[in-house]
């Protein structure tokens, strides 16, 4: 669908302003898809990225700064995700054993289960979804990457 369809809109300042908002429209509609998915297992977006965060490291512990710092969404509240993640048994807190004082987590059986299986709707969805050859996601990677060069 065209941009302007999705928003019925046509003004824009110019191109530049244009593909700010279809990047934006577009990263809302991919995650309303995957929301939409997450939903069966009992996770948001935001608890789905943590486990894949920590599926990353796994067996190894993380602690909470760390899954924060590569979350997608930087403003997302981390502790409280990870209580709520505890809470369905998908991940085990406790006290690191370099420093009793640090809490660090790991992930479940449950957690790596759930995991896997909403991974593979996930990549479903996305596979019939993101309709665009290999080069061109190439070619859109390389452009995204050029527009956060200021990224701090």
């Amino acid at each position: 669908m065209k941009l302007e369809q999705a928003i019925q809109s046509n003004k824009f300042k110019n191109e530049v302003q244009k593909a700010s908002l279809n990047i934006m429209y577009t990263a809302w509609w991919l995650k309303t898809l995957s929301c939409r998915e997450l939903k069966e297992f009992g996770l948001t977006h935001e608890q789905y990225n943590v486990l894949r965060i920590m599926k990353g490291k796994h067996p190894e512990q993380m602690c909470v700064k760390d899954i924060a710092g590569r979350m997608i969404e930087k403003n997302s509240n981390v502790p409280r995700i990870l209580d709520r993640l505890e809470d369905k048994k998908l991940i085990k807190r406790t006290q690191g054993e370099a420093d009793a004082r640090q809490t660090v987590m790991s992930l479940t059986q449950a957690g790596i289960a759930v995991l896997e299986a909403s991974t593979v709707k996930i990549n479903d969805v996305m596979e019939g979804t993101m309709t665009i050859s290999n080069h061109d996601a190439e070619t859109l990677n390389n452009l995204l990457e050029k527009v956060r060069e200021k990224e701090s």
